[in-house]
């Protein structure tokens, strides 16, 4: 059975005019292997002759020993192994070793992949692999060894591929093997149950084709698509196939009639070049017609590539293409000068016919088409020449080419709690398929999946200790850190220079990246406040203790009063309404005013209300929103550290006293009274629609924005209770308003209004103390 006979992506024979079409580097060559009978110890054993050619194609000098060597091993090992396709187990490291020999990889490469699969399948382990072939051979394999599922069980499939990145970081050599592997099972696929074949596509589609697409093997990354399209999505993959087909039979070629007009405008002006016609592969073609939304025509069904020998001759032919051609404005690309975060370089443009078909041409050189097809595999050794020692301890070993985003992924990897994290994480952060380039002042670049905000760019560039950024500058401009950054921006981070700088919660909503993510999510956990965990368990026990500290955001005077209630909290005195109690607070956030005035208002909220009507609910204190609580004679408090006002989504927990306090449902203190076993209540808004609301604003220092702020707040309806205004530091200042307002709803235009004065980077509700 050969390697195309349970292929479903293999089209069939065509002839015609795409017979004279330039293929694309073709790894389906390899058939049943040879009958496998011993070999000479002097020369390469017959079956793997087609490797040594293949070989010896891209490193005429190569050592072959080695792989006379492993391959001995190998066929010794696998003896008597079958694959469910009926063929001898070894014909299918041959396969893989064939694809990278194809692709231009190095000797230790190949010897590492006829051997790949023997110390999870065989009797060999890794120590004999490396007495034999040395250190690198033995990491390479280790690192596409499978972890065992009697160990790991579900868990097994993403902690292999973690392993597998980790040792991908240290050499990339190991996905180079691992896609190979992955594509000569994909073609035998057929064999497998239908459920199977779906689930193996789903993670090859997920994560192995953007890993492909991330090293730059396209030569990989094509046939993969083709053959996860055939298995996910059969009948559009049937209906792509006639239209080739179809198109391949037609006698007229446009193409063809193109390229021969481009060799005769390059002939003339004395440029040497080699014009030969790219046919697209199925996913191609069906994105193609998806995105012309029309019968695709002759032009739509490949492309042309001039391959020249010097960079300068690119854009020569590009500049005699475009005199002699009309050219089409909108489709020209430059990744020779910005080159795509995969390696590729190319020159990107296309020409009109006058029939109104577009032809599009790709300019290259020839190492710049080598690198395109294979990618890192084209790179070889990437120890060689470098003063790291190969045979260093696996742990110290630092691929010197990796590419920057396995960095990151590397760097967010570490950080990931479990293998269902990483494994959904890890699928997120692939689907990011766009790349974007932003400069640093001081000419450095960061690369970033497209549609990142300053948040990611700060945690990019200063990991965990972008905690302290204050803002950013885009392209010389104050903008907030929720600002998405698009392809060539300038952006400065502005650093503050406090050790214990923290995050804000709300730079979540704005966090693109698993790193920032993952960053800021670990510190929120790891960093409980005092004030937060007193407020969110034990400060919710009704118990407030005289003469200690009073919460910060808490008027001073109440504790020095030796209050016996928790400031915030409103008794409504009702201890027989049959079903539902209302109860209201202040926000629990409200800072004391310059002066006095406010101290009333405190003392209401501490003092009890009348209890003498018991049938009766009392009346929330005006300008309060109620919440109503399904346990009778409850007292009902807001809590504090997350400000709940209407129409938050809110979760009620009864505590001692008899209080009920009310958060909002993704208020951090809510999984901390879950685990704490206190007992749920449910809770709804009331009638009432106003409410009293902190908000923290964070700005730059410049004359005049306390105006400003309190104009614009003015402006949205909002009665300003209490104003704090904290020194200036390091250029940040640091607002606190506790403000009134008519109704619950008008909260996001007065958020939206405060972040539009200018200077003013972040606008936030609390959400703990002094947060």
């Amino acid at each position: 059975m050969s390697a195309e006979a349970t292929n479903p992506a293999t089209p069939g024979p065509v002839t015609g005019a795409a017979a004279r079409w330039r293929a694309r580097i073709d790894l389906r060559r390899l058939g049943r292997a040879a009958l496998l009978g011993p070999a000479a110890r002097d020369r390469l054993p017959a079956a793997i002759g087609h490797v040594a050619e293949a070989h010896r194609a891209h490193h005429p000098d190569a050592d072959l020993e080695p792989l006379r060597r492993a391959w001995v091993l190998a066929e010794s090992s696998h003896r008597g192994q079958m694959r469910k396709s009926g063929e001898p187990y070894i014909t299918h490291p041959l396969a893989v070793t064939l694809i990278l020999a194809e692709l231009g990889a190095e000797t230790t490469t190949l010897t590492a992949s006829l051997l790949h699969d023997t110390v999870e399948d065989t009797e060999v382990t890794l120590d004999q692999v490396g007495e034999e072939f040395g250190a690198e051979v033995r990491f390479l394999v280790d690192g596409v060894t499978k972890l065992e599922k009697v160990d790991y069980g579900a868990a097994a499939e993403p902690e292999t591929f973690r392993k597998m990145l980790v040792a991908t970081g240290n050499d990339v050599r190991v996905m180079s093997i691992k896609l190979a592997d992955r594509l000569h099972n994909m073609r035998t696929l057929g064999v497998m149950r239908p459920e199977k074949q779906a689930r193996i596509a789903k993670v090859t589609r997920d994560v192995l084709i953007p890993l492909a697409e991330r090293l730059g093997v396209q030569a990989l990354k094509t046939e993969l698509e083709d053959l996860v399209f055939a298995i996910l999505h059969p009948e559009e993959y049937e209906h792509t196939r006639e239209l080739i087909v179809e198109n391949a039979s037609r006698e007229d070629d446009p193409l063809a009639e193109i390229a021969e007009e481009v060799r005769g405008v390059l002939r003339e002006a004395g440029i040497q070049a080699e014009v030969v016609i790219r046919p697209r592969h199925f996913v191609s073609v069906h994105r193609t017609a998806r995105k012309r939304g029309r019968r695709l025509r002759g032009a739509d069904f490949g492309r042309l590539l001039v391959l020249v020998g010097e960079d300068a001759d690119c854009y020569g032919v590009l500049g005699e293409l475009h005199t002699c051609m009309t050219p089409v404005v909108s489709e020209f690309k430059d990744f020779i000068a910005v080159p795509k975060f995969n390696l590729y370089q190319s020159l990107h443009t296309a020409v009109a016919r006058g029939d109104g078909q577009v032809v599009e041409v790709l300019i290259r050189t020839h190492q710049m088409h080598k690198v395109a097809e294979a990618g890192v595999v084209a790179l070889g050794n990437p120890y060689v020449g470098s003063p790291e020692e190969p045979s260093a301890v696996d742990e110290e070993r630092v691929d010197p080419t990796r590419p920057g985003w396995l960095s990151r992924l590397l760097d967010w990897q570490a950080a990931a709690p479990d293998a269902d994290t990483f494994w959904s994480t890890l699928r997120e952060d692939l689907a990011q398929d766009r790349e974007i380039t932003v400069f640093r002042p001081d000419g450095g670049t960061l690369g970033l999946p497209e549609g990142a905000t300053c948040v990611d760019a700060a945690y990019a560039q200063y990991g965990e200790d972008a905690h302290a950024c204050l803002g950013a500058r885009v392209n010389g401009r104050l903008a907030t850190l929720s600002t998405v950054l698009k392809d060539g921006d300038t952006v400065q981070l502005l650093m503050g220079q406090d050790p214990a700088a923290e995050p804000s919660k709300e730079w979540l909503e704005h966090a693109h990246t698993p790193a920032a993510r993952i960053a800021i999510q670990r510190w929120i956990a790891t960093h409980p406040t005092q004030e937060s965990a007193e407020r969110g368990t034990g400060g919710e026990s009704g118990s407030f203790v005289p003469g200690a500290a009073a919460p910060e955001g808490v008027g001073g005077s109440a504790a020095k009063a030796g209050a016996t209630e928790p400031v915030g909290v409103v008794d409504q005195g009702v201890s027989e309404a049959p079903a539902m109690v209302a109860g209201s607070a202040s926000g629990g956030a409200a800072l004391p005013a310059a002066d006095d005035k406010a101290a009333p208002a405190r003392a209401a909220l501490a003092e009890p209300a009348s209890a003498s009507a018991p049938d009766q609910q009392t009346p929330a204190r005006p300008g309060t929103a109620n919440a109503l609580v399904d346990q009778p004679g409850a007292t009902v408090r807001l809590a504090g550290c997350c400000t709940p006002v209407p129409p938050d989504e809110i979760i009620g927990f009864a505590v001692r006293g008899g209080v009920v306090t009310v958060h909002r449902v993704e208020c951090a203190a809510v999984a901390r009274m879950q685990g704490m076993g206190r007992k749920e209540v449910g809770v709804s808004w009331g009638d009432s629609a106003e409410c009293r609301v902190t908000l923290f604003a964070e700005s730059f220092g410049r004359p005049h924005l306390l105006a400003d702020l309190t104009e614009a707040m003015a402006g949205e309806g909002a009665e300003i209770v209490s104003a704090t205004v904290e020194p200036p530091s390091q250029q940040r200042v640091r607002h606190t308003y506790t403000v009134q307002l008519p109704d619950a709803a008008l909260l996001p235009s007065l958020m939206r209004a405060m972040r539009n004065v200018a200077g003013v980077y972040d606008v936030s509700r609390a959400q703990t103390p002094g947060a």
